[in-house]
């Protein structure tokens, strides 16, 4: 399909309207090569901090667009699809992790950013996938860890820094579904390309890996990399963003069902309405935007 007129009236409208369009890395490929900047979440994030413009379209999901209102409150943040969702997000609640806190008072609480702007703000520290190993060593050894909400992050990361970590029991269910066997598989078909994995797969995946990185880890270490080949243990957009920032080099999805249905609710078509009509708009209480400000800002400092 040509998706190039879809394409220019979103870019169109872009200008007309003062706005940036920002889209994730597991975003459709027409909606990613329609946007300004495409990257992963804090990454946008960031770009939506220090954009110009005073409406950012955030083509993502929910968590994402919170964590642009929390860096960037005056700054109108339109979410094309309202039921883009995070399940993983949502397998942690404020009354739960308020609960865990009360059996641990004295434990410091890392939540990933894919979490709710509520969690963020019960939270001491937020981490990213690229930066949780270098946010629990910043910890004193004494103090106890909770981490919240992926099990399988917080245990590769428990297993990188040799801490005792008590891990929340989420999970992403996309990379849930990528199997040792589907690495087994995949290396069978493709035997001279290096394994790439995202740290929310399960653990046994990550150890079968020859590089266990992030989104944007991921770009980073397929362009440095001398290897011409590469399975790729994440969501299925992540094909087109390193095709697209690699090039010359091949890559293979570690299996076909690594796709994200919330990912994949944001079509051009309903980014372009949402950018006509400027809805819906993504809005935080301040009282919880201040608090999860602070944990966002504690992971900034401490850098990827």
């Amino acid at each position: 399909m040509d998706y190039s007129a879809l394409q220019a009236e979103l870019r169109t409208l872009a200008r007309e309207k003062n706005a940036v369009i920002l889209a994730h890395n597991y975003q459709r490929a027409e909606v990613q090569d329609a946007a300004d900047f495409v990257g992963d979440s804090l990454g946008l994030s960031r770009q939506a901090a220090a954009a110009e413009e005073d409406t950012i379209l955030f083509c993502g999901v929910d968590f994402m667009a919170e964590t642009a209102v929390i860096l960037s409150p005056e700054k109108k943040v339109i979410l094309p699809e309202l039921r883009a969702g995070c399940p993983m997000a949502g397998m942690v609640d404020p009354a739960g992790l308020q609960a865990l806190k009360d059996k641990h008072p004295d434990a410091v609480v890392v939540t990933y950013v894919n979490s709710s702007a509520e969690v963020k703000a019960l939270s001491d520290i937020c981490c990213t996938s690229a930066n949780a190993e270098k946010v629990v060593r910043s910890i004193p050894a004494d103090r106890e860890i909770i981490f919240t909400p992926d099990c399988n992050l917080g245990a590769w990361t428990a297993r990188k820094t040799g801490r005792d970590i008590i891990l929340w029991e989420g999970y992403c269910p996309t990379h849930d579904l990528i199997e040792p066997s589907d690495i087994l598989e995949a290396k069978e078909a493709h035997p001279q390309a290096k394994v790439v994995v995202h740290p929310e797969c399960r653990i046994e995946v990550s150890l079968m890996a020859d590089a266990v990185e992030s989104t944007s880890g991921m770009v980073r270490f397929c362009r440095e990399d001398e290897a011409q080949e590469y399975i790729i243990g994440t969501e299925a957009g992540m094909i087109h963003r390193l095709e697209q920032d690699v090039p010359g080099k091949k890559f293979y999805l570690a299996t076909k069902n690594a796709v994200c249905p919330n990912m994949k609710l944001t079509t051009l078509r309903k980014a372009v309405e949402a950018l006509r009509a400027g809805e819906p708009v993504i809005t935080v209480p301040e009282e919880v935007r201040q608090k999860a400000l602070l944990a966002v800002q504690r992971m900034v400092e401490i850098g990827r």
